[in-house]
């Protein structure tokens, strides 16, 4: 919006006295000084809004009315007190600030569009999800199998919908993989939108399930959404991704004020989430930062990249999957359950293991800023 009203207001004064008056507009043609811009408007709203969104949230008694999964499942003694009347549905701040943030910086392309689209529509998954969650005090909102199925349902859509764009089909029908210049496999779209559901699905997940610790996933996801700033701005500038053999991407540039917005919309909701936490965001914003991710690392033509970058979501999601599985296996074989974990995701693992959760949280961040500075390396490193 602020991009086209500047330009629109440049060509109107162009070759009149006023023109070198208000020259100073051509500023906004960068996009590092829209990125910027971004990032701060996301986090003054954020710390704006945020008091004013939690106090609604609490007079509507939006709140978590059930016991958290780790302390009804018993065993920690200390670190993780009980969370029980705590705000949720918090990631409606995330998704207005950044939606506002986005569009008011941002030029709107295709990327863009199909970013936000895939924000809005998983972000309505989680609030629905919530809602059910917080009205009928079970814990159990949408089946599994339901969320699963919106969340590669829209990872279809965007796969298709760039497998078909002209410009964009490349994006999809070549695959490619972290720390190897030249595409894996070329020419397959049909592999590439089955990827792309996979991927904007498994980081989704990947990051609804993380958000189990005070101020673990949204600020692992400050991490990993600064490293996309730093990959989105390279597939968007021709001369560094030639330099740097990755694929250049027209536009993508656009992406890096929506990545800026997401750190800065992250971060202020870190403010309001850090231990003790005065609000959760819930499956409203879990669930759409992780598409978010998800279809960040697919519209730069590094879909498989996304996973080093956002590791600690990876982690958290395959140590889910492993013990789910080891636990069926075992118990059909044996007739009792055997774990791998203590439990799972696992950041409960740790904490059964005597960490308390400012422990964890921590030392997820640092692990989390060494995958980052290794999704960063594959840049170089090809």
């Amino acid at each position: 919006m602020l991009y086209y009203l500047t330009q629109r207001l440049l060509e109107m004064v162009d070759g009149t006295p006023t023109g070198d008056a208000v020259s100073w507009l051509r500023v906004f043609r960068y996009i590092t000084v829209r990125s910027g811009g971004a990032a701060l408007t996301a986090f003054v709203l954020s710390l704006l809004l945020g008091p004013m969104i939690i106090r609604w949230l609490r007079r509507i008694s939006f709140a978590q009315n059930y016991q958290d999964r780790a302390k009804a499942m018993g065993n920690i003694k200390e670190g993780m007190g009980d969370k029980r009347g705590t705000p949720t549905m918090g990631g409606l701040l995330i998704l207005i600030v950044l939606s506002f943030s986005t569009l008011f910086w941002a030029r709107l392309n295709e990327l863009v569009v199909l970013t936000l689209l895939t924000v809005i529509v998983l972000g309505m998954v989680g609030f629905w999800d919530d809602f059910l969650k917080v009205t009928h005090q079970n814990g159990r909102g949408i089946s599994p199998r339901a969320k699963l199925a919106a969340q590669l349902g829209i990872g279809v859509f965007v796969g298709g919908y760039i497998a078909y764009s002209p410009t964009l089909s490349r994006l999809v029908s070549d695959i490619t993989i972290p720390f190897v210049k030249d595409p894996l496999i070329i020419g397959a779209p049909v592999l590439g939108v089955i990827l792309t559901a996979l991927v904007i699905a498994a980081v989704s997940n990947g990051v609804n399930i993380t958000d189990g610790m005070d101020g673990l996933a949204i600020g692992c996801t400050v991490i990993t959404s600064l490293v996309f700033v730093v990959l989105t701005y390279v597939a968007g500038h021709s001369v560094i991704a030639k330099y740097l053999f990755i694929t250049y991407v027209p536009g993508a540039g656009e992406l890096t004020v929506f990545a800026s917005a997401l750190v800065g919309a992250s971060l202020g909701f870190l403010w309001f989430n850090c231990h003790p936490a005065q609000v959760f965001m819930g499956d409203t914003g879990a669930l759409a930062i992780g598409g978010a991710l998800g279809v960040l690392g697919v519209l730069i033509h590094q879909p498989l990249l996304t996973f080093i970058a956002g590791g600690i979501f990876t982690v958290e999601l395959l140590s889910s999957f492993i013990q789910i599985s080891v636990c069926k296996v075992t118990r059909s074989l044996y007739g009792q359950p055997r774990r791998v974990f203590l439990m799972a995701p696992l950041h409960y693992h740790f904490l059964k293991k005597g960490w308390v959760e400012t422990q964890v949280v921590a030392r997820f961040y640092i692990i989390g800023i060494v995958f980052g500075v290794i999704a960063l390396a594959t840049l170089k490193l090809r």
